[in-house]
């Protein structure tokens, strides 16, 4: 019997890098609480969250199942998606001029159990002002993004630098990923062993 391939996200950017792999999938929307646990570092806590995404995607007929989380990481303070546009603002100005760290945690869930991998990237910031963190804001581009930007689209304006994966920060990693799918049995580079599917999702 074969198997479909799953992923636990509704997001576009992670949509689109499978796709660029040649990859078809159906996409399922899940809520899971992503609060930090007590005593949990921000590693531990991005590889748990991407296997609990994919956990809570699996039925019966789900059983091979992609989940991600992301998060920037600023010393130690986590930056998760703005509450608000001062909030947008107050993020992206502790940002400017210095270095964070954009932590990707991939799981693959399947009848074989789950696997998990991390990325992690150094991004650069340039110098930025406030009337360009307030017209970023107006834009609509950060209001769901980890740390309040998105290196694809019009917040890659203020990435001087990184260093490590450019999809990891998207919320995908290809090199991680594609190496948890060759130890599933699908190697992107070659026919897929498993029949995937798409719902157009």
């Amino acid at each position: 019997m074969t198997a479909a391939l799953y992923l636990a996200s509704t997001s576009p950017r992670r949509q689109e890098i499978l796709r660029s792999l040649g990859l078809e999938f159906t996409v399922i929307g899940v809520k899971i609480d992503e609060t930090r646990l007590e005593g949990e570092s921000p590693r531990q806590m991005v590889l748990r969250l991407a296997a609990q995404k994919a956990a809570a995607a699996v039925s019966e007929d789900v059983q091979l199942v992609i989940g991600a989380d992301t998060i920037v990481l600023l010393g130690d303070r986590i930056l998760g998606k703005p509450r608000d546009r001062d909030d947008s603002v107050e993020m992206l100005m502790s940002l400017s001029g210095r270095n964070h760290t954009v932590l990707t945690g991939v799981a693959l869930r399947s009848s074989a159990g789950t696997s998990t991998v991390l990325s992690e990237t150094d991004v650069r910031f340039r110098e930025i002002d406030r009337d360009e963190a307030l017209a970023y804001w107006q834009s609509g581009e950060p209001c769901d993004k980890a740390g309040s930007y998105a290196i694809q689209g019009r917040g890659g304006a203020f990435v001087a630098a990184i260093r490590g994966s450019y999809s990891g920060v998207v919320g995908l990693p290809v090199y991680e990923l594609v190496d948890l799918l060759r130890n599933a049995g699908i190697d992107v580079m070659k026919k897929p062993t498993v029949q995937l599917r798409d719902d157009g999702g």
